[in-house]
């Protein structure tokens, strides 16, 4: 029985020696990651006085305004931009972007024998956009923003998918007529910023008509990846 009890103790003391030592290496590891979320943390959050350079790519999803039967379009989006940052929670940030915007419409077409066929049209209108943006941070990393956003465009054809070489008098490849060279939007959006990585979603809502003889007005939602670079 006395040995039964010395073995019992011993073993509670080894149990107890184990238990301590697993909890320093616990404790050990939990203040690296601890530490490892503060560097992150503080990277994720810029320094007033500070300027950086971020490029990125990504998606539009593009939409005309009062395009009869019109569908969303997407098309590629990168460009870079700078931010200054003023405060720990207010930043002026300014870009250049590279949009391929539009629409596309989708029909069924006859032509003069009576044949149906299926076609797609798309309005293949590529700009230079210039974002001027007022960022506010919220938390860290995660701002709200919204400025002013003057384009200019650099492409305008019609991309036609049909069976017909010509539907409705327009071709694939035709330059879109009567569109105008300059836009104008108000860009509105979020981003989320995690290890210099920047997710940024934005609306941009036309002011001003994409053509002379249309009332129709971009419409785009953008979504894209960057790479903050701190100077």
């Amino acid at each position: 029985m006395l040995n039964f009890a010395t073995d019992l103790v011993n073993y509670a003391f080894c149990g107890h020696a184990v238990f301590t030592k697993i909890n320093k290496k616990m404790k050990k590891i939990m203040m690296m990651a601890v530490a490892l979320l503060m560097t992150v943390a503080a990277s994720a959050q810029p320094e007033a006085g500070t300027f950086s350079i971020q490029p990125k790519v990504g998606m539009n999803i593009s939409k005309l305004t009062k395009f009869d039967d019109s569908k969303a379009k997407v098309g590629f989006a990168f460009g870079v931009e700078g931010m200054y940052q003023i405060s720990d929670r207010f930043g002026l940030s300014a870009g250049i972007m590279y949009s391929m915007q539009g629409a596309k419409r989708k029909g069924i077409a006859v032509d003069e024998n009576g044949v149906y066929g299926d076609y797609t049209m798309k309005a293949k209108m590529n700009y230079i956009n210039i974002p001027i943006l007022a960022n506010f941070y919220v938390v860290k990393g995660l701002a709200v923003k919204a400025g002013i956003q003057p384009g200019f465009l650099v492409s305008k054809k019609w991309g036609l998918d049909s069976p017909f070489a010509m539907v409705n008098g327009i071709v694939d490849g035709a330059k879109i007529d009567g569109t105008k060279a300059f836009d104008f939007s108000i860009p509105v959006g979020i981003s989320y910023e995690y290890a210099n990585i920047v997710l940024d979603a934005r609306y941009a809502f036309g002011l001003t008509k994409v053509a002379s003889d249309t009332k129709s007005k971009n419409s785009v939602f953008q979504l894209t990846l960057g790479y903050k670079f701190n100077l």
